[in-house]
């Protein structure tokens, strides 16, 4: 009996020794996998092959990504060039060589530590096709801009109004500074009313996620609803409809022949942003003592007397505190925002770019992505907006021809000294130098400019009154205004409603500007979209701008062509002429609130060779000879025969 117990504890203690083997052995299969429950997210989310930008900088994230030190890579023609660490245990940085061998597929970085390891995909894509056919085919003086704030224009998806998750829900049409549910469906719904308009391209206030809390500004509360508060470069608002809504948004409008462009933000974020939220470097965010507000005074950077302090808070002063200023010095930061902008491109089929608070940013940074975009895509446009006061200070941050310390290479800008100009030549009395002598002598400093006629022009847009509101609903004015808007050089830009003579709203905020268009949502008593729904002021209005705007997109002599002025005469008598080789067109504006006599022998020079004029809206023929009798506040588009 004994040896029978001897024998049952050895084989107790063999088989607890089993179980201790059996429980190291699970120890060290667990000790060399990794111990992140969940798969990390990449920025970007994937890339092409083929791509100019080949060298790649992947922003891992994911909870405690950082214990990794090592990435190897067994795709070919991929290799790694570099793992960082961040400061933020939950960011790993590796940096990808994309040669040119390599081909569209799925690759898997293997990250490794200590024994533990984590597999991680990256897709490389084929390109888009149809680089400067079907897309990035540019914006130029011959499109017709229209910009639309999309939350305000149509709603084509109601189900879309509420995303739960999101830090915002509400959707509530009367509240001015609310979302109202308008979206990229809404949009697409209302192509052919675009095209007949002549729209040429589409210029969205930014469609990238706001997944922000409403926030208090001087005016009050506020959500997101603009677009400008960007908490995920790599997503697009579900409330627009997400990334799918803007890809067929991109190929009906390109379909029908109408351009895209998209609205970046470089300068900040909305502080809901991941990378502010957990933030991989301190130093990727302009950091202050206490909130310091950017003073915004561009002349700053132009003058010879300016304190480095000044500077500084210029371009490195937050717009809000709930909106953290990007260091774009920061090479990771930097590289995130140029990588971002190049793969929305290639995404979703951009033609152009516009780029928001363009004169805040770091400047060598702004030359460092034009030469990345345009490197990649020649026939790419960009133009930054710059609000400024003066033509020197807009010259400034484009290609100019001034002798000066930095020297841009931005395409163009939003033209603000050309808005005010046109503005106050319909709205001001005729003086030395106000009225159509503002304008005159904005244009006489064109010289400043490489190249004026890629300078976005407009009347108003979504950070001001709308301009029938500006000129006090005088729709003389307003029309001469038009006028101006679409025979001046540049690329013209129409801020949505504004060809129905849409007015501020009589409410508090920058919503009163940002109204609903009439007809986009399904409780809208009228539909402004159709003639049938519109006043016959509305049609008036309407017919005569997209008159002018069809015209315009078969005039040489208004796309491309010379500008000739002639100084102002006769109490606010303007008269200007576009020419080509092929067809000259005769602007006469007359701002007098009388009838003005004009003799056409002071323009002889211009009008050699022809012997009428045709009007474009009215098709009467004027002779090119003796006097004309020009009503009070009128302007005529005439090409000459």
């Amino acid at each position: 009996m004994a040896g029978i117990g001897l024998r049952n504890k050895n084989l107790d203690m063999n088989f607890a020794r089993r179980k201790w083997l059996a429980a190291a052995v699970l120890f060290l299969f667990a000790s060399t996998s990794c111990t992140i429950a969940q798969t990390p997210t990449l920025y970007p989310t994937h890339w092409w092959a083929g791509m100019k930008l080949n060298t790649l900088q992947l922003l891992i994230h994911g909870p405690k990504v950082g214990q990794f030190s090592n990435a190897t890579c067994a795709y070919p023609g991929v290799r790694v060039l570099k793992v960082t660490k961040a400061e933020s245990p939950n960011y790993l940085i590796v940096d990808l060589q994309i040669g040119a061998a390599a081909k569209p597929g799925t690759m898997q970085l293997l990250l490794r530590q200590n024994g533990q390891q984590l597999t991680v995909p990256f897709e490389l894509k084929t390109r888009r096709p149809g680089r400067g056919r079907q897309f990035v085919q540019g914006v130029t003086s011959a499109d017709l801009v229209y910009l639309i704030m999309p939350d305000r224009f149509a709603n084509g998806n109601p189900a879309n109004d509420r995303i739960p998750g999101y830090r915002d829900t509400v959707c509530d049409r009367s509240n001015p500074s609310a979302h109202h549910g308008g979206d990229m469906e809404g949009v697409v719904n209302q192509l052919p009313y675009l095209k007949n308009l002549g729209v040429g391209a589409l210029w969205m206030c930014p469609v990238a996620e706001n997944d922000m809390p409403w926030q208090n500004e001087p005016a009050g509360p506020i959500s997101g609803y603009h677009g400008y508060w960007i908490t995920n470069h790599y997503a697009i608002d579900k409330r627009y409809g997400g990334a799918a809504a803007y890809k067929n948004l991109s190929q009906k409008a390109h379909e029908a022949g109408i351009k895209i462009i998209q609205d970046a933000v470089y300068n900040h974020v909305g502080n809901s942003h991941f990378l502010y939220q957990d933030q991989p470097f301190a130093a990727m965010f302009n950091q202050w003592p206490s909130y310091t507000a950017s003073n915004h005074r561009d002349e700053l950077l132009t003058s010879r007397y300016s304190s480095a302090q000044d500077k500084k808070a210029m371009l490195e002063g937050w717009f809000m505190p709930h909106l953290p200023d990007l260091n774009l010095a920061n090479p990771y930061m930097a590289n995130f925002i140029i990588q971002n902008t190049v793969w929305c491109t290639e995404e979703f089929g951009v033609d152009a770019w516009r780029v928001d608070t363009y004169k805040y940013c770091d400047e060598a940074f702004l030359n460092r992505i034009n030469r990345v975009l345009l490197n990649e895509y020649p026939t790419l446009t960009i133009f930054g907006e710059a609000w400024c006061n003066t033509v020197i200070t807009s010259a400034y941050f484009v290609r100019n021809n001034m002798n000066i310390g930095f020297k841009h290479n931005l395409q163009g800008v939003t033209d603000f000294p050309m808005q005010a100009a046109m503005v106050g030549a319909v709205n001001q009395p005729f003086g030395w130098h106000e009225g159509v002598n503002r304008l005159m002598t904005t244009l006489s400093q064109d010289g400043l400019y490489q190249d004026p006629m890629r300078n976005c022009i407009f009347l108003d847009n979504h950070d001001m009154d709308r301009f029938g509101t500006m000129v006090g609903g005088n729709w003389q004015k307003y029309k001469m205004g038009m006028g101006l808007l679409l025979t001046q050089r540049g690329i013209p830009q129409l801020y949505y409603g504004s060809e129905i003579g849409m007015l501020n709203d009589n409410v508090n905020g920058d919503g009163k500007k940002r109204n609903d268009f009439p007809g986009g949502f399904a409780a809208d008593a009228a539909n402004k979209f159709t003639a049938t729904g519109r006043t016959a002021v509305e049609n008036d209005v309407f017919n005569w701008i997209s008159k002018l705007a069809n015209f315009r997109k078969q005039s040489p002599a208004l796309t491309v062509g010379t500008t000739h002025d002639h100084l102002p005469i006769d109490g606010g008598v303007y008269v200007y002429f576009r020419k080509t080789a092929a067809q000259t067109v005769m602007c006469v504006l007359n701002t007098a609130t009388e009838q003005k006599t004009i003799d056409l022998k002071r323009y002889a020079d211009d009008a050699k060779g022809f012997t009428e004029a045709k009007d474009v809206h009215s098709n009467q023929v004027l002779p090119l000879s003796n006097k004309w009798q020009v009503p009070a506040q009128t302007i005529w588009i005439l090409e000459l025969k």
